[in-house]
Order: C-alpha cells, then structure tokens, then sequence
C-alpha cells in the first residue's frame, strides 16, 4: 500500500498528526512508533496513574542507550562531564505518556518572540486557537479556553492537597508572591494550582488516550506500526519518497506521498542526518551522501537547566497516597537580572519528591530557567541507524543562566526557613538528579529494598536524619556549604544542572533566507521536497512552559496546514 502521509514518531505530535489526517476517509496514513503500543483503556497501571514517577523512571518506556551530556565544560571533570543516560519516551505517546502531566502553554511573549525569529503566522494571536481546540478545561471557560478538545485539563482541588503544598502556598504568600488562580490564564508573576493533562476520574490523559481512541483507531484509513525503527528517509533526487523501517530483524520500504518525522527533538535530527539532511561536511564525514546542506539541522538545543532543593517532612505533611498527584503548586517570577524578560524563572513545589520510601520523605523546590540562553547541540556519532546521537546540551553556558539559577536557589533557601514552612519541612539540602540517584530511581525490587532502609533511618531524630541525608544523598555537601561560598556554589551547580525532559529547536521554523532555519513556518524542510518536520524541534525557541501542550498545539496547527494545502 502507497500511504498518503507517513508520520515517523508516535509522540505527542505523531499522535495529533494521526488523529487530524485520517479525518478525510480517503486520506491514508501510516504512523510509526519505536515502542510499544496500548489500545486505549489497556494501559499499564503506572502510565495510568497521576502519580507519573513510576512511569517516568521504568525503563521499560525509554530509548535504551541514549546518552547526553548536560554541561560541557565541567568545572570539577578533566575533558568535561560524563554521558549520562536520559530517560527520553519510547512508548505511544511520547513523553505525554511518562511525563508529569503539566499543562501549561507559556507565555504570549514566547510565540510573539517566534514569530519575530522568522516563523510568521506562529504569534500569539496564531497560535492561540489551536491552544484552544486541543484543550477541555474542566475548570476554566472564555476567551483563553477551550471546552471540547481531546485533552482535559485540571487542577487538584485544594482539599487534596498535602500539608507541604498548604505550606508552601502559605511561605509564598508571606514573600509577596500572589495567587493567580489560572496558569494559562494572563501571563504574570505569582503562584497558582497546577494545570494538568488529567481526567477529573483521577488518571493520565496523554496525547495517545486522547488523540488515538478507540474510534480514531478504527479508522480503516489509520495504520499504526510499533516496535519499528525508522532507518532513514528515502529520495528520489530531492523528493521524500518513502522510509525504510526496521521490524522483527528485517528492513523495509515503504512508499508515502509526504514523509512528516515528528521523532523529537534529539532524534528527528537524527534521522533527517542520516537520510542526508544536515551540515554537509558533518554528513560526509559519516559516510553521508547530502541530499541537503542544512547547517542549522541539530543546532539550537534548547532546554530548561534544572536544580532543587529539598527537605525531610513532617509525616502529617507527606502525601502518603499512591497513585495521587505529587505537585499541587507551582509559581513564576521574575528573577530582574538585566537582559532576561520577565516570567524567566520556575519553581514546581514537588510533595513526593520519587515513587520510593525516601520520595515520599521529601518535599523539594524543583526550579528551572523559564527562559534560558544557553544553546546545544545534536550530532551523529556515526550514519548507522542503530547508533544513538551524540547530544551536548551545554547547559549554563550562557552566564545568565547560571546567574539566575545560583539566584534560585538562595530564594529557595529562604522559602525553607520561613517559620510556617520550616515547621513541616526540616533540614533542607541541595538536592540534585546524580547519576547516583538516577539508579536508585529506576523502578525495581533492589531500589524498593534499599529505599526503604534509608527511608526509615530518615526518621530517626535530628542528626541521624542529616547524617543520613549527607551520607547518601548528597555525598557531604550541604546548603550551607553552597550558600556561604561562591566556589561552592559554582561546583555544586554545574556538577548537578540537569534538563527537565524539555529539548527542543533542533529543527527550527524559520525564513528561507536564514542559513540555520531547517523548517518553513508549515513544518517544510528546506531544500527538499515532500519533507515536514513536526515536534518539539521546530520551536525557534523553547517556550516559558512543559514543552507537551505547546507540541500539541504545533501539530493541531501543522495539521490544518496540511489539509488546507
């Protein structure tokens, strides 16, 4: 069978893709996912569940040998910081389906800025409606919303809150952060209840539930291949011809009249490198033959740098309830340092801070750059479809973002130490996502064990709690070493800073005269024919938000585009 549109990528975008294009019964569509499927309703209990660290961390959902690196110049590291794995979605769905279900868009000065970067039309007043059409916010109508889309939108009510997420609204409110009641409601500085991408029965609601239901999926136009790699894109001269997919330990063709790679933002530059889309001398050096030279093709990885801080709670402040949502509250402000906008930082108020006995202990301050500088890159590390790329996020290379988040965290600090917060959240400490505390966070009988021995010396009195938290957590480095010295500070930061599971711009929209633009304003790859690009990578820059609803959004707007062709 010739499809019409083959989509490589069962992600977020993939998904709505699918979903939009086979709306016309004589539209034929071919959807390719790397993972597993699950047909609606039949999901894993852990993909189900609104308490999402479980998903996020089972290793069952992940690329399994993909590695990145988050600073390049590490201040502690001879030659740099090491690979680390990154838990990046290999399932339908994408990350909607492990991640943390926040639903927010950003700020209408984020679409404005994409628009004056060269993706015309993509302002906030273009973007906007498609805001709306995939959205069924439970809570909120008017202008701003939408009533009747595939995704429902949430917000825990305050009667479910733990006492840690009552605290910390009531430590905000004391440093003059005001409530705002809705997220995606104006865009200004304050604290508000979470959106969320969550069904009011208490479940997830990812892009897969909700773009490839049951009647979507009986659509006799729709065919869904998972557990299939996509090698490369096939040519014809400069035409996308076709993809060659791997399945069940054979290679095939097939043929489409449009070819649309919505893979991610790591791994859609991947294959438009490896089908010969790319830097040319970056390509012929893998033994590439160049369909198009294309230098911007893996540059401008963009990315939130991430930190926390954290502290043991109080018992009657915990959320000891599994499956239920562990972050009620989040805030943004303006840090007011020259030259970063304002609404450029983030904190997510976190009341379990991992699926584990020492997670539930925890309550942190998960802060990030809503608005960083510091730019990366995706490269091949070899033409070989097997072969993972070779990610270096360079985060905190701009100083500002450094600035800003050492900033954060002395904020952070502060919050701690304000006399309602401090009663029910006790000895705070730098808290960063190690390598060391990836491994215990992977979901298994081992760490279950061994958490729950660290856990419940973290009940003992003062100082064998610290004693604890020091020993094994963060391995003799403390809040106060950090705060009182700039050195410290500097180590501890760069050795820590993490992405939040946010890369994006990595294929980004842009103007035809722009040398590192890859995409047109409709997802069309320069220089070649029949070619789209739809996900996270198209973003000029990465938007003050969870990058999910926002790559929702691109492919409802994509979608329409396509179909007004």
């Amino acid at each position: 069978m010739r499809f019409d549109f083959i989509i490589a990528g069962g992600g977020s975008a993939g998904c709505v893709l699918a979903n939009r294009l086979t709306e016309h019964e004589s539209c034929k569509v071919l959807l390719i996912e790397a993972g597993r499927d699950f047909y609606p309703g039949k999901e894993p209990e852990d993909i189900r569940s609104s308490y999402p660290m479980a998903a996020a961390f089972n290793p069952d959902y992940h690329w399994k040998n993909l590695k990145i690196r988050h600073v390049t110049n590490n201040s502690n590291l001879q030659g740099g910081s090491p690979l680390r794995f990154m838990e990046q979605a290999r399932v339908i769905g994408g990350g909607s389906s492990i991640n943390a279900q926040m639903a927010n868009r950003g700020s209408p000065q984020d679409y404005n800025e994409w628009e004056e970067l060269g993706a015309k039309g993509w302002g906030w007043d273009g973007v906007l409606p498609y805001f709306k059409k995939l959205e069924s916010d439970q809570d909120f109508q008017g202008e701003l919303h939408g009533s009747d889309g595939p995704i429902l939108i949430r917000r825990v009510k305050e009667n479910e809150w733990c006492g840690f997420s009552h605290a910390v609204t009531e430590a905000l409110e004391n440093s003059g952060l005001s409530r705002l009641e809705d997220q995606n409601g104006p865009y200004e500085d304050g604290w508000f209840p979470c959106a969320i991408s969550n069904h009011p029965d208490d479940y997830r609601l990812s892009a897969a539930m909700g773009y490839l239901n049951s009647e979507v999926r009986g659509r006799a136009n729709l065919k869904i291949l998972s557990e299939t790699l996509v090698e490369k894109v096939i040519f014809d001269g400069r035409k996308a011809t076709g993809v060659r997919i791997y399945k069940n330990g054979i290679s095939e063709d097939y043929s489409g009249n449009e070819i649309i790679i919505s893979s991610g933002a790591l791994h859609s530059p991947t294959i438009l490198m490896r089908s010969g889309v790319g830097r040319g001398r970056h390509l012929k050096d893998h033994g590439i033959i160049v369909i198009a030279d294309r230098a911007g093709v893996g540059a401008n990885l963009n990315e939130h740098p991430t930190i926390a801080i954290s502290a043991y709670l109080r018992s009657d402040a915990r959320l000891n309830e599994i499956g239920k949502r562990h972050a009620h509250v989040a805030f943004r402000y303006s840090s007011e340092f020259e030259g970063c906008g304002v609404n450029d930082m983030y904190v997510s108020a976190t009341a379990k801070s991992a699926w584990h006995a020492v997670g539930v202990r925890l309550g942190s301050f998960l802060l990030w750059c809503n608005k960083p500088y510091s730019r990366g890159r995706v490269g091949l590390n070899s033409g070989n479809y097997t072969d993972e790329p070779e990610v270096a996020f360079d985060l905190l290379s701009d100083r500002r973002d450094f600035d800003r988040m050492a900033d954060a965290v002395r904020r952070m600090a502060r919050l701690f130490h304000d006399p309602v917060l401090s009663v029910v959240a006790k000895d705070p400490f730098p808290s960063s996502y190690s390598e060391r505390v990836r491994r215990i966070g992977a979901v298994n009988m081992k760490n279950k064990i061994l958490t729950s021995i660290l856990g419940a010396l973290m009940d003992f009195p003062g100082p064998i709690r610290r004693a604890a938290i020091h020993s094994f957590i963060t391995q003799g480095v403390t809040l106060k070493s950090i705060l009182s010295d700039e050195a410290a500070m500097e180590e501890w930061l760069r050795d820590g800073v993490t992405g939040c599971w946010h890369p994006s711009g990595t294929c980004r929209m842009g103007e035809s005269n722009d040398p590192m633009s890859v995409t047109d304003n409709q997802g069309r790859v320069y220089g070649v024919q029949n070619l789209r690009v739809c996900d996270a990578s198209i973003f000029p820059c990465v938007p003050r938000a969870n990058t999910n609803i926002p790559t929702i959004m691109c492919a409802e707007k994509i979608s329409d585009a396509i179909k007004s062709n």
